[in-house]
């Protein structure tokens, strides 16, 4: 059985699909292949909704993060958030089978935490806040988890946006707790040294604001125990390190999407790209 994580997709189905054409997937063979997606599976390409269908139809060997487009896609077929000029979700709110791709969509996860042979990796879209560990990340994904699949769903989508609070208490209850659990795992890109975190910069991990370094350059970060993987962050690039493994390489700006099949450790890790077509234009 082999494992692939794969970064953000963004709704280029044709690119996912050479890519797993790469890869040579196939969910039905007896010894079934997983992948592992690290959210943002929509929104910005061209085929969202293609893209959804198709993860929907492995069943369990397709493995699903939610990221913020994920979020956003959810938020904004309630009325809770009006899409943007780049947005590319009609495709999905307007489809006769708009209720089954959102339902399934509800029941994906916000973190992984896998086992594999020699090592441990957590998986999330963006980022893990440095004063929690793995353990405590899982049971924290997990309470929105219960959000996303629950009759209180709705409410929350309207409160979801929002940088306050900034910066985790375990004191913090209700709207105000589960929207920062939402904002470390899906926004995440910098934070101080006492996890406050500041979500206005989007450039490369060389342009940290002063103060701020990236999430996982924090000191005494309490996840260093295992391999954090990510995407989320198109300007950083894929990052290969014991401790984290970025996976965002920009397919939806005609960067490139990219797998990583999982050694038994890090140095038999073997990382599998396709170049993609350029959906979208970077900036404003």
């Amino acid at each position: 059985m082999a494992l692939y994580m794969i970064g953000d997709v963004q709704g280029c189905d044709s690119a996912l699909q050479r890519l797993l054409n790469k890869i040579s997937f196939s969910p039905s063979r007896d010894t079934r292949d997983t992948l592992y997606l690290l959210g943002d599976l929509v929104n910005r390409g061209p085929a969202s909704a293609s893209v959804l269908r198709r993860l929907m139809g492995y069943g369990a060997a397709a493995q699903c993060l939610l990221g913020n487009h994920d979020l956003h896609l959810l938020a904004a077929s309630i009325g809770a958030r009006k899409p943007s000029r780049k947005d590319t979700l009609t495709e999905v709110l307007q489809a006769p089978d708009r209720e089954a791709m959102l339902g399934w969509l509800r029941c994906q996860r916000m973190a992984i935490l896998l086992d594999h042979q020699k090592s441990r990796v957590l998986m999330v879209h963006a980022g893990v806040l440095p004063a929690w560990t793995a353990t405590e990340t899982i049971a924290l994904a997990g309470e929105v988890e219960c959000l996303l699949r629950g009759p209180d769903l709705s409410d929350f989508l309207h409160q979801m946006y929002g940088n306050q609070p900034h910066a985790w208490n375990a004191s913090l209850r209700g709207t105000e707790r589960l929207r920062l659990i939402v904002n470390a795992l899906t926004r995440l890109r910098f934070c101080t040294a006492q996890g406050v975190m500041e979500f206005d910069t989007t450039d490369g991990a060389n342009a940290a604001p002063k103060g701020y370094m990236p999430w996982y350059d924090v000191p005494g970060r309490k996840t260093a125990d295992v391999t954090v993987a990510f995407g989320h962050w198109s300007t950083l690039g894929w990052l290969n390190r014991p401790d984290v493994l970025a996976l965002d390489s920009g397919c939806v700006w005609g960067g490139c999407l990219s797998a990583l099949k999982l050694g038994a450790d890090a140095s038999q890790h073997e990382l599998i790209q396709v170049n993609c077509e350029q959906a979208q234009k970077p900036g404003v």
